[in-house]
């Protein structure tokens, strides 16, 4: 007869199985696949556009003469590199566009914020601003090169004036659109106006005004590219311009995607600047 004392209280739990060396876990196998699905999601119009670039000239959809096939436009470009020619053209866009992008940086944002703060300077100013900003820069580039000349200074002024509207006007609109209980509440603590300034309007106008510098690096290569197309010896839009007149219509593709291409990497790079600036905001956007 056994003992009921005797008898073990609970089962012994089984040996763990030994780990797997490599093996993926399935948090880590569903991450896995949440990422693929993300980039897949995020580059199917992309792949659907560059298929139907390729097909339709092959297929005769479209005359080939004028549309290339984008692996002939793809050789092209890789020829232009290899020779140098793309890298010379793209530094000569991207320093008068950077050039131009960092001067209205420099002078739109705080004139923004100080039209947007202060109701007088912002009544006395409203006539002026309305006038120009109806005024499209490149309407004005006959005027910038009768005044500046040929050379780098008036393209890298009409880069300029394009990049300073969408700049000053989003940080006008982000200084004026503060929450005014924001404003109260900081007022009710002690805030003198520059600490209230500091603290709360700057920091809340933050995502509206890089919205108007997103805005303004992709006018800074638009305007660039079409100024380029009068009397430039190089960068984006002479190439553009020097390919057509020569029918070199693969090189002429070339430099309309490495366009689109510096445009999408400037726009991220602000994207990533917004985000460190904003690091207080919350994404209420769907998943």
């Amino acid at each position: 007869m056994v003992d009921i004392a005797e008898r073990p209280t609970r089962l012994a739990a089984p040996p763990a199985a030994p780990e797997v060396a490599g093996r993926v876990t399935p948090g880590r196998a569903g991450r896995l696949l949440g990422v693929g699905a993300k980039v897949l999601h995020r580059t199917v119009a992309i792949a659907a556009l560059a298929a139907i670039w390729e097909g339709a000239p092959r297929l005769g959809l479209v005359d080939r003469v004028f549309l290339p096939p984008l692996s002939e436009v793809l050789v092209a470009w890789w020829e232009l590199l290899r020779t140098g020619q793309l890298a010379e053209h793209v530094g000569a866009s991207l320093t008068r566009s950077l050039a131009g992008l960092g001067l209205a940086v420099l002078t739109a944002i705080p004139l923004g914020l100080l039209i947007g703060w202060y109701r007088p300077l912002a009544e006395l100013l409203s006539p002026l601003l309305e006038v120009f900003r109806n005024t499209a820069a490149l309407a004005l580039l006959p005027v910038f090169v009768l005044i500046l000349g040929l050379g780098e200074t008036s393209k890298i002024a009409l880069v300029l004036y394009a990049c300073s509207w969408p700049i000053l006007l989003n940080t006008i609109a982000g200084v004026k659109g503060v929450d005014p209980l924001l404003i109260r509440s900081a007022r009710s603590m002690g805030l003198n106006h520059l600490r209230l300034f500091q603290k709360v309007i700057l920091p809340a106008a933050v995502p509206t005004i890089f919205t108007g510098v997103r805005l303004a690096g992709a006018y800074s290569i638009l305007v660039l590219v079409a100024a380029e197309m009068v009397g430039a010896k190089a960068g984006l839009g002479y190439l553009i311009n020097y390919a057509q007149y020569n029918f070199a219509i693969p090189d002429m593709y070339s430099g309309i995607i490495t366009i689109s291409a510096i445009g999408l990497v400037v726009n991220q790079l602000l994207v990533a600047l917004e985000r460190r600036f904003s690091t207080w905001r919350v994404d209420v956007s769907a998943g």
